[in-house]
Formats: structure tokens, sequence, C-alpha cells
């Protein structure tokens, strides 16, 4: 006879399909609930999502295909032989976010606390790779215990393979983190990595070293809200780009994100159909009241921002960290576009140590993904101090220099009032390479402001005059006519035009569709040496 046959008396019976797929059933249901359900309400009890939960709202409906499910940890030491669940902590896999691929890797803090162990790193290791090989972002849910205790050495060796990947990916993929519980020691380091870090208020912990280490070596008393919590890191030390109200507006801000990116250094940005309009509008002529008379008076550059971008919708990054540059993303044209811009609401626009390093940051990554630059301009200089320089000023803002100067992207820079010093230089200046230099009438161009250079030039005049206040006064508004203007720039080509601020709009579009397309040969080599 042929096909199946009746086992033989004392052998065991082979297993059905129907028992084969009900087995296969049973895997998949116990794999897809991860840790217990005391550990789910756990979990919830502390505000947060489970690591499902989490990919389910951040991805489009029924896009997320999960990878590894069955993976189970090897550790047999400390009575981990006894507990081995499906998973090992983490779920990774691919899905899309509007209809674009995706790799997602979410750490379960209901298994082992989500702390990362052998099969764990394996697991994050081969989705950072399929990320890499398919050319698409990556995007980590942290939510971490930190290195498995039980797995020793071999915890710490994942976290370094981890680092390596996210190094091997760096300016090739996009690669964002979102911090959605603790993520200490070891663990904070790829976030650091990574071009975008996110972080939810109140539920969210980034940080070295803990209170209680701190406490225990130096007598410092601190909170875990102190140390690393989302407003410090957003606001104080610049470790997160956005801080979200909770984690559904981190999961909104990453798709947002996301629209502006490429998936990959070869591949275009997403452009949306836009409407070309030259004209000027209504909207254009309020500009022309946006500078104030009074030199010293402020205003805010962001109001210009939202003008020259297609419908005034305007992605900050780093909004809360060195608030005196404003850096983030838009569109003309339908197409992306980065925006760095000195801020005259804080710290008259100057730039300190990490304004520059802000700045440097966002430039370069924008350059690695082809995203063009528009730069607009209100600085009065570097600032100045005795602390500052202390801390490495000229190193640090050299590094503004640098981003500048080795972007090859489109950059189009508009001078809107103050360009002074070392300021004027770095700030996407026609000498670092921009393509298009445009000025208002109301930009100041010159080595330091009309008193400054007045007391400088005119140091002995001043001092034989019978009424100095009347002659510096007069000095002052000839350097002012004469000098401190943008014509002498203009004259040299170092300026493209000069421009009345409501053809700020139209004079972009024009521009942006000359240099959309430019190209620039590099010399061949490795890589320049920044100064870090």
């Amino acid at each position: 006879m042929t096909g199946l046959t009746s086992a033989e008396p004392g052998e065991i019976p082979a297993r059905s399909a129907a028992e084969h797929c009900r087995e296969l059933v049973r895997r998949q249901e116990q794999a897809g609930t991860g840790g217990s359900q005391a550990a789910v309400q756990r979990q919830h009890a502390r505000g947060r999502l489970t690591a499902r939960e989490r990919i389910a709202r951040l991805l489009d409906k029924g896009s997320f295909t999960e990878t590894d499910a069955f993976v189970r940890h090897r550790c047999t030491s400390f009575g981990m032989a006894a507990d081995r669940r499906d998973g090992d902590g983490v779920v990774v896999g691919h899905g899309t976010i509007d209809e674009r691929p995706v790799v997602v890797f979410a750490q379960d803090a209901t298994v082992f606390g989500g702390s990362m162990g052998e099969a764990f790193g394996e697991k994050v290791l081969k989705a950072m790779d399929h990320a890499l090989k398919t050319g698409c972002p990556v995007i980590g849910l942290n939510d971490s215990g930190g290195a498995r205790i039980q797995e020793g050495v071999v915890a710490l060796a994942y976290y370094a393979e981890l680092v390596r990947r996210n190094v091997r990916a760096s300016g090739v993929i996009p690669q964002i983190s979102l911090i959605l519980g603790p993520c200490a020691g070891g663990a904070a380091y790829s976030p650091a990595l990574t071009d975008f870090t996110v972080m939810a208020e109140g539920i969210s912990h980034m940080f070295v070293t803990g209170p209680e280490v701190i406490k225990s070596v130096t007598g410092e008393r601190t909170t875990v809200e102190e140390l690393g919590g989302g407003l410090t890191s957003a606001s104080v030390n610049g470790n997160a780009h956005y801080l979200a109200a909770d984690e559904d507006d981190a999961f909104d801000y990453v798709r947002i994100l996301l629209s502006y990116l490429p998936s990959n250094n070869a591949a275009s940005p997403p452009r949306y159909h836009a409407p070309a309009d030259l004209s000027v509008t209504p909207e254009d002529r309020r500009l022309d009241c946006l500078v104030p008379d009074c030199l010293n008076q402020a205003y805010d550059m962001c109001a210009l921002v939202h003008q020259v971008l297609d419908d005034g919708e305007f992605l900050e990054v780093h909004e809360r960290f060195a608030r005196n540059i404003v850096c983030g993303f838009g569109r003309v044209e339908g197409a992306s576009v980065g925006i760095v811009a000195n801020q005259p609401l804080h710290l008259a626009g100057a730039l300190d140590i990490d304004a520059s390093e802000k700045a440097a940051r966002f430039v370069r990554f924008c350059d690695a993904f082809g995203i063009p630059l528009l730069t607009f301009v209100d600085v009065p200089g570097y600032l100045s101090g005795v602390q500052l320089e202390r801390n490495g000023i000229v190193r640090h803002g050299a590094k503004l220099l640098y981003a500048y100067a080795e972007a090859s992207v489109p950059k189009i820079t508009v001078v809107v009032r103050k360009a002074y010093g070392g300021g004027y230089a770095v700030m996407g200046s026609k000498h670092l390479g921009a393509d298009v230099n445009l000025a208002w009438p109301t930009a100041r161009i010159a080595v330091m402001g009309a008193q400054g250079a007045v007391s400088i030039l005119h140091r002995r005049a001043l001092a034989d005059a019978e009424d100095p206040e009347q002659l510096r006064t007069e000095l002052i508004a000839d350097y002012e006519r004469d000098v401190a203007t943008p014509y002498p720039a203009a004259e040299r080509g170092y300026l493209d035009a000069v421009i009345p601020p409501h053809e700020t709009r139209p004079r972009i579009i024009r521009a942006l569709r000359a240099v959309r397309d430019k190209r620039r040969p590099d010399p061949q080599r490795l890589h320049g040496n920044i100064p870090l």
C-alpha cells in the first residue's frame, strides 16, 4: 500500500499535520504575549506600553512582520535554564510608516526587564544588518534594565557590537532612538550615536551613572529626573532632540520626522506636490516689518522661517536646547530642506559651545542625506567669557566651521541683520562654499558692531575731542552708513544680491531650483578630522 500507514506495535505514532499546526499556533501565541500577565500589568501601572503595543502604534496598521520570535537565551547559570521564554526580551521585525519600509526593534521590559544578553543582541544585530542591506531607516524603542548580569561579558560584547553597527550605518540610513523607559550605563551610548533621540516626559531616563552610585562616589545628591530625565536631556545636556508629552506624541514626532528624510543616503527625500507660486503675497510683505529699527531689539527668527516654508510647516529639532540657534526641517516646493537660523530672542543669537555643536551635528546630517540647507543669519559673533574660553569655545566653535565647509549639498544663506566677526564667516558664508548668498538691506556685515569699532578706530580722536559723545554718535552713524552695510560685501561678490525682505520666499525658491542638482568633486580621502 502507498501513503501513510499505522504505527507498528510499540512505536510512537507520528504527529499529524493538524497537530503540528496547533503546536505552531500555541508557540506563536506564547511568543506574542511577551512576559507574564503580572509583568504586563506592572508595565501599564508605570504608564508605559508594552513592546508590541508600541510597535503597533508606531507603524502602519497591520504592516509589522516580526522576525526571530522563537529565539531563546542559552544561559544555564543562576537558574536561567528553567526560564527560557520566547523572544528573549526584545521584539524585532520590519514594517512601514506612511507605506515606506522601516526596521524596528523594541526592548521588552516584561521579559527579563528588557535586559540585553547574547540572543537578544543577535536579534538586534540581525535587524540592523537587514536595515543596512535593504537601505531603510532603523528605529529602536529603548526600555531596558541594561546588560543582563547573568550572562556577564557576553552582554557587554553585544553592546559594543551594536555600537559598531550604529557607526557603520551612520550617514547611510537614518537611525532614530525612542527612550521610553530607563536607558542607563552602556545602553545609553548606542542611542547617543543615532541621528535623533526622542524621549517621553515622565517615563524616560537616560544617563551613564545612577544617583545611588554618584552619591556613594562623590557624595552629591540628585534624583533620576534631575540626572537624566526627559526635561534635563532635552534642555540641559542636549541628549534628547525632542521631549514628547507622552508615547503617542513621541510616535507622531517620529512619523513626521521620517516624512522629511530619505530612506538612505542614495535615495532622495520624499517630495510632495506643491503648486509653484513666485508672486509676493501679503504675508510676504509682513517681513518688511520683522526687523526692529533698534539694532539691539530682539525679534523671533521663526517668523521668517515659517514664512518661507510650504504652508508654514516647520519641524524643529533640539527645540529646548541651545535656543540661541534654531535647527529643523521644512519644505520648499514640496521638497525637504534643513533650516539653521540664529535666534535673537536668546543670547542675542550669539554662538556658544552648545549652539555650535547643535548646529554642526544638524548640518552634517543634512549633508549626509542630501538635504539642502537654508541659513538665516543674525549673529553678533561667538559669545565671549572666561569660562567659555576655558571650556574650549575655540575648539567647539570650529566644529560648525568644519561642518559648513565640508557640506556639499545646496547651501543658501540669507543675512537678515547682524553678521559680525567669526559669526559672519561660520554661518553659511560664501567663503565656506555657500551657493547663493542673499542679504536684506537691514544687514550689518562687519568685523564688529559700530560702537566697538569706533572705540578702537577713533580712540585718539575721541580722547582729544571737546565733546566725545557727540563725536562718537557721528562716527557711529558714519560707520553704519559706510561700512556696516551689505553693500561692500555685494560689491566684492560675497553676496549674490541684496533683496527686500518680502522677496525672500520667491528668491529662495529660484535659488533652490538653480542648485538642487549641483555636483562637487571631492578629493579622495578616508575622512577628514573634525575637531572633536
